[in-house]
Formats: C-alpha cells, sequence, structure tokens
C-alpha cells in the first residue's frame, strides 16, 4: 500500500486521460463507489476540461452517453458505482458494439480484498459485457489508471472496430477528498481548453480509378453509409436505395419507396454495392441473399457488426476498387429506376391525401419536409414508415438511429445525448412503447443542462409493427385475436400528458395535419412532447393498400 494513489489521485489521473483522449463528455449515474470519480469529474468541469452530465438511472446515463458519442463522433464515457449498476449499461454497451460507437464505461469496483467475501455490492465485474468490449481492463486500487486508459482508447483508431472500452476501476476507502488532498475548484493555472474537435477525412478520394463496363447494378445505402454512397451513385449513374439513417437519402439518384419496387424492378439487378448496414427491409435482405446476383460491401476499416466470412458480399476497402466492380449503370437503366420512383411518390401522395384520420406514413412525411435540425428515429414502425415516404429532394441536418441492434430501449436517452454533442436541436419520432420504454430519460436534476429536443410520439396504444408482420395475419383468425392481441399488441392506458406533467416537460396533443405542420413550424427549444393519436387497428390494412397502390402505378 505504501507510495501508491489514494482513490481521488487514482480518478483525477484516469480523467486526466479522458481528455487527453479527447473525451469531452462524460455522463455519471449517483453512487458511492464511484465517488472519487464524482469529485474528479466536478473539479475537472470547473476547469473546463470536461462536461458532465447527470443522470439518476444507469440505462438513461449509458445511452445519453452514446447519443453524445454519436451526435459528437468522438468518444463520450459514461460512469457507475458498483454492482447491478455496471450490469444496467449493458444494453448500450451492446448497441455501441454493433453500431461501431466509441463509448467509454468506466466502472467503479470494491478493491480486490473484498471480493469473493461477500461484501457489499460486490460482484465479478471485469467481463461483464462479455466479448462486446473493443478493450477492456481491470485496474487495481492504488494504481495509475492513465496508461492502461490511453493505451485502451489507442487501439480504437490503430486498425480495430470502434466500439465500446470499458475500464473497471478498483477504489480503496477513503473515497472523499481531506484536507491533505483537497478539490483545486479554483486553480486559474489549471484551467484549460476543450479539445479541438478532429478535422473529418476526407471521403471522397482525389483519384479513382475509371469504372469498367455498363452493368445493372444498385446502390444500398444501410445506416451509417454516409453522404459518400450519394456521391458514389451520382458519379457512376446507378440508382441508390437509401435508408433514411444512411444520411444518402439525397439527389436525383435516390429512389422512393425502393421497397416497393423491388418485387418488379428487382429481378434484373446483376449486381449491388452496399455502403453502410442495411437493417430495415426484407426485400433488401432477400436482395442481398440471393447468388444470381453479384455484391460487393465498402469497408474501409473493421467493423463489428458481422463476422468476416459470414457474409456473401466481396469485401473491398477502396474506391477506385469499388469503381471497378460496379461499373456505370446500363443504358435506360437509372431512368428505369426513376420512372418508377415517380410513379410509386405519386400513388403514395395520392393515398395518403385520401386519409381522413391521421396516419404513421403522413407524421412521418411532414416530420422529414419540416426538420431541418438533427432527426432521430426510433425502431419498429416509425422507421419504416419514413424509409417509405421520406422524399430526396429535401434532408435534415442529420439523421440517426439505433440499429446497431434496433432495441427500442434508450431511445429518448440517445437523442438527448445527440442533442447536447453540440447544441444542435433535435427532433425525435417514436413509437409510444418506445417512449414508454426509456420515459425515466425525461428527469432532469436542477442545474442540468436541457436538450433542445422535441419528441414525437406516435401513440397506436401497443405495438403496432406485429400487425404488419405474420403476427397480423394470424391475428385476423379470431382464434388467435386475444392472444396476439395481449402478447404482441400489448396494448396499454398509459396518460402520456400525465407522465410529461410529473416531469416537467411540456406537452401538445395532436389531432389533425394542419395541428402537426403548426406545431413543427415553431423553432425546437428546450424539452417538449407532441403526441399523435393513430389507429391500430387500421395498420395492415392500409400497407396493404400502399402496396396496391404502387404495384398499380408500376403496371400503368
Amino acid at each position: 500500500m505504501t507510495g501508491s494513489l489514494s482513490s481521488l489521485q487514482a480518478a483525477r489521473s484516469a480523467v486526466a486521460a479522458l481528455a487527453e483522449a479527447g473525451v469531452r463528455d462524460v455522463v455519471i449515474a449517483p453512487g458511492s463507489r464511484s465517488a472519487p470519480l464524482a469529485y474528479a469529474l466536478a473539479e475537472a468541469e470547473l476547469q473546463d476540461r470536461i462536461r458532465v452530465h447527470v443522470r439518476i438511472d444507469e440505462r438513461v446515463a449509458g445511452f445519453t452517453a452514446l447519443g453524445l458519442a454519436r451526435g459528437g463522433r468522438r468518444p463520450s464515457a459514461v460512469v457507475t458505482t458498483s454492482g447491478t449498476a455496471v450490469g444496467e449499461l449493458l444494453p448500450a454497451v451492446m448497441e455501441a458494439h454493433h453500431a461501431g460507437v466509441p463509448l467509454v464505461v468506466l466502472s467503479a469496483d470494491r478493491p480486490a480484498e473484498l471480493h469473493g467475501t461477500g461484501a457489499n455490492q460486490t460482484t465479478v465485474q471485469p467481463g461483464i459485457f462479455s466479448g462486446f468490449p473493443t478493450a477492456a481492463v481491470d485496474v487495481e486500487a492504488g494504481t495509475d489508471p492513465a496508461e492502461v486508459i490511453s493505451a485502451a482508447l489507442a487501439q480504437l483508431g490503430s486498425g480495430v472496430p470502434t466500439g465500446p472500452v470499458h475500464v473497471n476501476l478498483q477504489f480503496r476507502d477513503p473515497l472523499t477528498p481531506d484536507s491533505g488532498d483537497p478539490l483545486f475548484l479554483d486553480a486559474p493555472d489549471a484551467r484549460a481548453t476543450l479539445p479541438a474537435e478532429a478535422s473529418p477525412a476526407d471521403r471522397v478520394p482525389a483519384e479513382a480509378a475509371p469504372a469498367r463496363g455498363t452493368h445493372r447494378t444498385v446502390v444500398v445505402a444501410g445506416d451509417g453509409a454516409g453522404e459518400l454512397a450519394a456521391l458514389f451513385a451520382l458519379r457512376t449513374g446507378l440508382p441508390l436505395l437509401a435508408e433514411p439513417s444512411s444520411n444518402a437519402r439525397f439527389g436525383p439518384n435516390a429512389v422512393n419507396a425502393y421497397r416497393l419496387l423491388l418485387p418488379e424492378l428487382g429481378p434484373d439487378i446483376e449486381r449491388v454495392v452496399v455502403f453502410g448496414r442495411p437493417t430495415l427491409s426484407r426485400p433488401v435482405a432477400a436482395l442481398l441473399a440471393r447468388n444470381d446476383v453479384e455484391k460487393a460491401l465498402y469497408l474501409p476499416r473493421p467493423v463489428n457488426w458481422f463476422t468476416p466470412g459470414r457474409r456473401s458480399e466481396t469485401i473491398i476497402t477502396d474506391i477506385p476498387g469499388l469503381l471497378a466492380f460496379a461499373g456505370t449503370g446500363a443504358p435506360g437503366w437509372l431512368e428505369r429506376w426513376q420512372t418508377a420512383s415517380e410513379a410509386a411518390q405519386s400513388a403514395l401522395t395520392n393515398l395518403l391525401e385520401t386519409q381522413t384520420e391521421l396516419t404513421g406514413l403522413q407524421v412521418a412525411d411532414l416530420l422529414w419536409d419540416a426538420s431541418d435540425t438533427n432527426l432521430v428515429l426510433g425502431s419498429s414502425n416509425v422507421i419504416r414508415d419514413m424509409d417509405l415516404v421520406a422524399s430526396p429532394d429535401w434532408h435534415p441536418l442529420d439523421v440517426y438511429a439505433n440499429r446497431g441492434l434496433a432495441g427500442i430501449d434508450g431511445t429518448i436517452s440517445t437523442a438527448a445525448g445527440i442533442s447536447l454533442a453540440n447544441g444542435i436541436p433535435t427532433r425525435l419520432l417514436l413509437g409510444d412503447l418506445t417512449f414508454l420504454h426509456d420515459v425515466g430519460a425525461l428527469l432532469l436534476g436542477p442545474g442540468e443542462t436541457e436538450p433542445d429536443l422535441q419528441i414525437v410520439v406516435l401513440n397506436d396504444s401497443g405495438g403496432g409493427i406485429f400487425s404488419v408482420l405474420e403476427h397480423g395475419a394470424l391475428g385476423e383468425d379470431p382464434k388467435y385475436t386475444a392472444l396476439v392481441e395481449r402478447f404482441f399488441g400489448t396494448p396499454h392506458n398509459a396518460d402520456l400528458a400525465a407522465l410529461c406533467r410529473g416531469y416537467g416537460v411540456r406537452h401538445q396533443l395532436i389531432r389533425s395535419a394542419a395541428e402537426l405542420e403548426s406545431a413543427l413550424a415553431a423553432p425546437v427549444q428546450g424539452r417538449s412532447v407532441l403526441e399523435v393519436p393513430v389507429a391500430r387497428d387500421a395498420l395492415r390494412g392500409l400497407h396493404t393498400r400502399v402496396q396496391a397502390a404502387v404495384a398499380t402505378s408500376l403496371r400503368g
């Protein structure tokens, strides 16, 4: 024990290493064993080295940090105390792994001499996240953690997939500062500016090899593909099938309602170029599973979301090689998709204009066109609605979705973190179950920075997505109706307005498209909830009519 660091000294060193590695935001949930980190973070915040956000719920804290990392495009950290608190972070760590987000977990722990003794809040924390972290270290009490933290974070840019990092820090008593080691809360020489943000790398190479040959190729842009996918499609004259969170859904090559066009046009596809990670569409998944189609996946750096050898695409790491594979569009190929896209868009518009009650498709359409902010999309139906109707003629600032594992948990927390990362107003579209799952994220303590976040809740009093899946067809059989409704529809009578009042968040009930347009025209300031009631029992019929209308337009 002689000569070892005190818990506060070790915590200071850990925080300094985070700041040095470019971490600007840390989210902390309260706890006793993590107290040294709390004091060190308070000190660092007053010295302008780090911003601290406090949340009482560890799951909320984890997803808020995930959102901060995604919105800021830099590592963010979350701090918890020991015990079950660490386990609450598993969903965020799993999402960070599969989505390639640099989330740093600092878990406080009891010292080694208390492990295995039945000491309160003591469990096995090293390895608790299994194989999800890109790097994981366990730092014994009294040891300087700076070197191992720096080495772990350095791995994120050294040829290994970007993902979560777990640092387990053991702390001995005393856990608080004392007269011999006071906090330096006002030392002017200790002040420093936040680390500068790294300049984004050029996303288009200065030189690229000419494309070889003409082919009936399509470009598929999945989550996180980026604008490079749109520029690639434009350069090669190829149709672009872009998910909303690809951030590539713009330009003349982007195809509306592409998943409804694939049954008609898909059989003629010869090659597919994939950017990002497609997850939304069964027709796209079926296209990528075809043995008669040549496929290439653009992968300039390692990723966590698939195991090498388990996907059928050829992996290409450079743009010249990708151009050579894709070739240019065959004569009339792009025009054929563009004509079908225009017909599908017209059919969708005409159908939605006949709806007397608001639907998820109309809400998604209005929200996309009204948002010059960041836009976050929840899982389940809302992102698929957006995928059908989002016009390539307009694009929000940036579009985000938790598509690593596509869970509904932590969605409000993630959106709040995205807004807080750079202070950019943010809109979130989600369903009622997704809202209720993370409603605790609405709780903010006095003095905490409030994000500019407008939450649009599509409330159909249950799980609407199941009605458009196989379960919906089964539920039409009277023998199964009650079972499907209870176990999949999961109906509820939650009063969203009362919940918002309880958390001190503004709430507005939206009954018409005109009311929604008016609400969306106002600037996003502070936190607010727009609740849009819709009918779940009409959802299956609506989607059937949409498919029929598009099919008819293509035949015409």
